[in-house]
């Protein structure tokens, strides 16, 4: 076990409520979808009551997403089609619950329409490349997590290559930082994400594995870290196991995460990602 469990440092203001990352955070996925990957977390229409049981297991953000990244999701989404998906649920849970709300988008109108209603993180997997997004996001006040990925999804076949994957997330990730800052946006909102995942997140599994491996090394950025490994194609891969039975698999990198100094996980399985933490926790205070 590592000191890195212990992680300080960052404090982040999320439209008023307080996100503090000196012990690991969990992201609970709340996808106002028909198509995203794991049908446990599409809410087309439930989307309150599965929000509400996420709290109550202890999600401390609620991750809301109205457009699928998945490889092979249905076309993309004008950003009004977008909008009307996920400006409700961001409304109704602001409204209902004491969370912070994050909006899991690339659409500029749906970043600055969600913030005023409410969102209190963005959370970008095209790290702010859509046209207006970069402006879009400066014009709030709330945090925002950028991530590495081939910003669209690639031609099929497509086969990622990398002499040092860690290395060259990082280096997309500071270039991405810089450009943020340049557009006015203060380093102390960013969040950065090296982006597990095949298709336009840009990852075979084995590279996946060798991020999770080499993690620790992201900390040299002087960022807070996400991780979102939760039922990924990695576990799958690895373990031989369907999205559906992967629970075990992604709470075991949910874990080698946290111990490598990941401040939010990004999970389909709040209750049970979070006695992960808890137990983690409890060996490091032992």
């Amino acid at each position: 076990m590592s000191n890195d469990f212990q992680l300080g440092g960052f404090l982040l203001d999320c439209a008023g409520k307080a996100l503090d990352l000196s012990k690991p955070k969990v992201m609970g996925i709340l996808n106002v979808t028909p198509d995203s990957f794991y049908e446990g977390s599409r809410c087309r229409d439930g989307w309150l009551k599965l929000a509400e049981q996420m709290v109550l297991d202890g999600a401390d953000i609620l991750d809301i997403g109205g457009e699928s990244t998945r490889p092979g999701a249905s076309g993309a989404l004008s950003q009004e089609e977008e909008l009307e998906r996920v400006l409700p649920v961001i409304e109704g849970l602001n409204s209902r619950l004491d969370v912070i709300l994050s909006v899991d988008t690339s659409s500029p109108l749906v970043m600055a329409e969600t913030v005023k209603a409410g969102a209190g993180l963005i959370n970008d997997v095209r790290a702010l490349y859509r046209d207006g997004a970069l402006e879009a996001a400066a014009s709030t006040a709330v945090p925002i997590v950028l991530m590495h990925s081939l910003v669209e999804q690639p031609e099929p076949g497509f086969v990622p290559v990398y002499d040092d994957v860690v290395a060259e997330v990082g280096e997309y990730l500071a270039s991405v930082v810089a450009r943020c800052e340049q557009a006015g946006i203060a380093k102390e909102r960013l969040i950065i994400d090296p982006g597990f995942g095949g298709g336009m997140f840009g990852k075979t599994p084995q590279y996946d594995l060798q991020i999770l491996k080499g993690y620790r090394r992201f900390h040299k950025y002087g960022l807070p870290l996400f991780a979102g490994v939760s039922r990924k194609s990695f576990v799958g891969s690895t373990l031989n196991r369907d999205t559906e039975e992967r629970l075990p698999g992604s709470l075991a990198a949910a874990m080698l995460a946290a111990q490598a100094g990941a401040h939010i996980i990004r999970v389909h399985d709040v209750r049970e990602t979070v006695d992960v933490l808890r137990l983690l926790q409890a060996v490091e205070e032992a």
